[in-house]
């Protein structure tokens, strides 16, 4: 009786604490089926407040990104680009949330081949002089973790300050050896967002820092979906990543987010002036972070995501290796393909989580009734994570198409707004497309009932996967 009182008032809570309604939907069955572990779960791993201590730190983070947009706005590059109303709105959006706004003067380079990231991310460290920064959701290890390890050993040999922000649940099998080796040669290793069961400080398990970004000298940067970890997964298939190498006065805006970040960990505010070089134009492009997380009050990534696909005139192509979006999102695709754009979903035949499969899915056939094309890649494990529209801007970044990414999660991407960049995204995504099957309506319909069952139960839990 106890037991099934608990479970009823946990679920209680669930409806009044959650605010998107669909996690509360998702918690019933789980504490109804299951209310030992559930209860158990839930009044541990999802306590809804951070500690006091945290809750002046993201404060202080606040006051601290306000500055440094001021520093921005000041720069001489900070030049709205010239866009199409619809695309101009969406610039506006992520300026009024994370306070940066797009800065031109930038050179940006798409890598997508994964040796090459790693290769290139290697000689750039090795030209580092002043600081090496670096915040990643996995820090594997293994070959590639090793050969990382030692160009920032080399760099710190040679007086580099290096700071590491590792997540402390992503890579939580890995995290004490490549901790202990970092730590051997005097850079500096934090784990983001740590986890306990007792200690009150840890944040939510289910809040993790997902970004993939580096900062060298303040003047050069990568970001995009690309871990510190071998290429090959367990079942043999080879990871698919994007990337972007950056240059020019948007690293003001990634120094200032890995600072934001490191405050939070550790209390240190990194002000010393070196880490903000003043800006020199290295390209044309028009260039925005977008950051979304804990620390802002709105779920920015989420608000993007929509505002992106709402602005859409002629094509949109969402690329993503998890793919469990809200009602919202649902309806904006619908309602952009129905009024004749071209809308394209790029996703992995088999992604690594068999639940989160089964549950995007479920969404195959109200997209493709509404004119979406499905793409299911087949050449590897895709895990890039990107957005063209109308050969206009293109979003590349950390973030996932679920509610993790776009609601809960510490992501980070940035919005490029330049024809000749998307050209190059373009080409990607149709060598990904020569690479997929396109999903029939037809054949879609006539999977067995047991696989539609399977899906389904899989979608109760899609607001928590």
């Amino acid at each position: 009786m106890i037991i099934d009182w608990l479970a009823r008032l946990a679920v209680l809570v669930a409806i009044v604490i959650r605010k998107p309604s669909a996690v509360a939907q998702a918690w019933m069955p789980l504490l109804l089926v299951f209310p030992i572990p559930g209860i158990l779960v839930f009044f541990w791993g999802y306590r809804p407040f951070a500690s006091v201590r945290r809750r002046r730190r993201l404060t202080e983070a606040r006051r601290q990104l306000k500055a440094a947009r001021r520093r921005i706005v000041m720069s001489r590059h900070c030049v709205p680009p010239e866009l199409p109303l619809h695309l101009e709105r969406t610039a506006k959006l992520v300026e009024n949330i994370n306070m940066f706004p797009a800065v031109g003067g930038n050179s940006i380079e798409l890598l997508a081949d994964y040796k090459e990231v790693i290769n290139r991310l290697v000689a750039d460290i090795a030209t580092a002089r002043h600081h090496i920064h670096l915040t990643t959701y996995i820090f594997s290890d293994d070959a590639v973790g090793g050969q990382i390890i030692n160009a920032l050993r080399a760099a710190a040999a040679r007086g580099v300050e290096c700071r590491i922000l590792i997540d402390a649940l992503g890579s939580y099998w890995w995290s004490r050896r490549v901790i202990r080796e970092l730590r051997a040669c005097g850079i500096e290793v934090r784990r983001a967002l740590p986890v306990s069961i007792t200690n009150m400080e840890a944040l939510r398990p289910d809040l993790r820092n997902h970004r993939k970004l580096v900062v060298i000298d303040g003047k050069l940067g990568y970001i995009g979906s690309q871990n510190i970890i071998g290429a090959v997964q367990t079942d043999g298939r080879q990871n698919k990543e994007l990337m972007v190498r950056v240059l020019g006065p948007i690293m003001l805006q990634l120094q200032s987010l890995f600072a934001n970040d490191w405050f939070l960990e550790t209390g240190e505010l990194l002000g010393d002036p070196a880490l903000f070089p003043v800006e020199h134009s290295q390209g044309t492009v028009h260039a925005q972070l977008v950051a979304g997380g804990p620390e802002y009050r709105h779920f920015v990534m989420s608000f993007l995501l929509d505002a992106i696909v709402h602005a859409a005139e002629h094509s949109l192509v969402i690329t993503t290796p998890y793919f469990v979006p809200d009602e919202a999102l649902v309806l904006a695709l619908e309602s952009a393909a129905l009024r004749g754009v071209n809308v394209s979903l790029i996703l992995p035949e088999k992604s690594d989580h068999r639940v989160v499969d089964l549950a995007q899915r479920s969404f195959f056939v109200r997209l493709l009734e509404s004119g979406v094309v499905i793409h299911l890649y087949g050449g590897g494990f895709l895990h890039a994570k990107h957005v063209h529209v109308d050969d206009e801007l293109s979003l590349v970044g950390s973030m996932n198409i679920d509610l993790r990414s776009l609601k809960l999660n510490g992501e980070a991407g940035l919005l490029i707004y330049d024809r000749s960049f998307s050209s190059r995204l373009g080409a990607q995504e149709r060598q990904y497309m020569a690479e997929s099957q396109i999903i029939s309506l037809k054949a879609w319909r006539s999977r067995s009932s047991l696989q539609r069952l399977a899906e389904n139960i899989a979608r109760l839990f899609s607001p928590v996967l």
